[in-house]
């Protein structure tokens, strides 16, 4: 399911990142990459604020909705 409607406060893995190659770049370089651990903490019209590598990071609906968790 996409990051945009993933249930809050769970802990949940990242299985795709659907971007081209230089958003995947940018993203691997916040540590949103495949098989990593993220957890959302709240969630605003499609905008998320979550959790990863004991980091915050706030990310817009255009991109959240590229990022795929299980």
């Amino acid at each position: 399911m996409p990051l945009v409607i993933a249930p809050l406060n769970c802990e949940l893995r990242i299985i795709k990142v659907i971007a081209n190659d230089k958003l995947k770049k940018h993203l691997e370089s916040l540590g949103i990459c495949v098989n990593e651990k993220i957890t959302i903490l709240s969630q605003s019209s499609g905008s998320v604020i979550c959790i990863i590598k004991d980091g915050r990071l706030a990310l817009d609906k255009n991109v959240a909705t590229k990022i795929l968790v299980a």
